[in-house]
């Protein structure tokens, strides 16, 4: 819990399932979060092994994140919070 028990990170992590994004486009999918606390998540995500970044060498900067192996082997934990949410918003 200590790595993915933030508010932001599971949605973060769950994003990213599909494959890598770009920054922005990742940020555009997690409604709410302010750019501070996006960079300062992604950023725990890396250090602890869960997420990937990539630079390309262009301009303007194009940064990509995406799992590594240890952040992809959360799969079945994210979608199953995930589909425990779905089912529970439906009881509601």
């Amino acid at each position: 819990m200590n790595l993915i028990g933030t508010k932001w990170k599971p949605l973060v992590l769950f994003h990213l399932l599909e494959g890598d994004l770009r920054s922005g486009i990742l940020q555009k999918h997690i409604e709410g979060i302010s750019n501070k606390m996006f960079t300062q998540t992604v950023r725990e995500l890396e250090k602890d092994g869960l997420v990937k970044r990539t630079v390309f060498p262009v301009v303007p900067p194009k940064v990509e994140y995406g799992l590594t192996a240890r952040g992809k082997s959360l799969e079945p934990i994210l979608k199953g919070l995930d589909a425990w949410g779905a089912k529970d918003w439906k009881q509601s």
